[in-house]
């Protein structure tokens, strides 16, 4: 009994994501990798845009004493100042290095406002579908997901979201674009839910966070852009990272932003500090930080993406599949022929495709495709997508 209970936990209701990755694993083994058809993670197959590469070598050749050596851990005051001046345009609100903290990645940073915010028993809320980590992250710092439902196109139903705030809520947690479903929540989703808060806040007695979790912003289509939860609500915070925009996941490289005007704006930005500290992260990549600072505004080209989304949802909808056209990131979410989103994803693996169920966000019913894919794999995968649906055909 070496192995923790909640560990134990842990490991039986692991990520849905890294089981369908590790059964690709398996079937490439069998039948050979390439012949599996793995939709499973969003793992960007598109290469960094060509300004990295520059700015990796700027970097890498500077002649700066220390260039490997410890920070603070807020991370590099140049980085930040960098980070603030491009935020301060796109959010809509003037910030300074004083209101960013360096991360490592947009889970290091999560984890760091989390840790900062609360205390045991308190409560996070997110609406469904949802990112599964969201759970571990809370749980990691004695609180625990009170989930909202979502309407019928995906946007947040404020409402609900109200119902679920009481006084152990600490925060909530909005993702947009999002994973699962691609789903750009509207200038106007986003200024009600900030006067809803306002006034959850005032209802409680406590003010409630709003924690924006971005790293897709960048990764948008057909003109959409992403509204400023800054420019909605003041007790705000932007947590993102470079895994998406830049194609850098491996790289653990983000940040977490501060609104100016939250409450206790000072003391949080401290707190999330010696989070990041004791948390064991200690700072942000030395390396990637400055190479970040170069790239602010900097960001893959999102039509490569936009012309997998286009081909697959084509197909798909011609098909049969049901499936919201997605305004972002890189994932489609259509639901389960014949409602059950586990035995239809065995349907697709038996045909070599692995794709993720939507119960492993929190939606049963549903079923997620990563299309961060080589155009030769979906091509590939269309004949099985085919067949698999006519398997179910008349259950629903």
């Amino acid at each position: 009994m070496g192995v923790s209970a909640k560990m134990r936990r842990s490991l039986e209701g692991s990520s849905w994501i890294r089981r369908m990755f590790e059964a690709g694993a398996e079937l490439a083994a069998v039948h050979g990798p390439g012949k599996v058809c793995d939709f499973s993670l969003g793992n960007p197959d598109v290469e960094p845009p060509a300004q990295f590469q520059a700015a990796l070598e700027a970097v890498v050749h500077e002649a700066v004493p220390h260039k490997h050596g410890y920070m603070s851990n807020a991370g590099y005051p140049e980085v930040r100042a960098a980070v603030a001046a491009h935020l301060s345009t796109e959010l809509g609100v003037k910030l300074s290095g004083d209101n960013v903290v360096m991360a490592c990645g947009a889970g290091g940073g999560m984890n760091a406002v989390l840790k900062a915010l609360l205390d045991p028993g308190d409560e996070v809320v997110a609406s469904v579908p949802y990112f599964v980590e969201y759970g571990g992250y809370a749980d990691n710092h004695g609180g625990s997901l009170v989930l909202a439902s979502t309407l019928g196109d995906f946007d947040l139903d404020v409402a609900a979201i109200e119902a679920k705030i009481g006084p152990r809520t600490a925060a909530l947690i909005v993702n947009s674009p999002n994973n699962p479903t691609g789903r750009v929540y509207p200038e106007r989703t986003i200024r009600a839910l900030g006067a809803m808060l306002a006034a959850a806040s005032r209802r409680t007695g406590r003010t409630v966070y709003l924690v924006s979790d971005e790293p897709y912003r960048h990764i948008v289509y057909d003109g959409v852009t992403v509204p400023s939860v800054f420019a909605a609500y003041p007790h705000s915070i932007v947590v993102t990272s470079h895994s998406k925009d830049l194609s850098l996941p491996g790289e653990r490289i983000g940040y977490v932003a501060v609104h100016p005007e939250a409450e206790d704006a000072k003391t949080l930005v401290a707190a999330i500090v010696v989070a990041t500290r004791v948390l064991g992260f200690v700072n942000a990549p030395a390396l990637m930080q400055r190479v970040a600072a170069r790239l602010q505004g900097v960001s893959v080209d999102p039509a490569l993406y936009r012309t997998r989304r286009d081909r697959l949802y084509g197909e798909l909808t011609g098909m049969g599949y049901r499936v919201t056209r997605p305004e972002g990131a890189f994932y489609l979410f259509p639901k389960a022929p014949g409602g059950d989103d586990l035995a239809f994803v065995r349907a697709l693996q038996d045909e070599l495709i692995l794709a993720v169920p939507g119960r492993g966000f929190g939606l049963p019913g549903y079923f997620r495709i990563a299309y961060c894919a080589e155009e030769a794999m979906i091509e590939r995968s269309l004949e099985g997508f085919r067949r698999a649906i006519a398997r179910f055909a008349g259950r629903g």
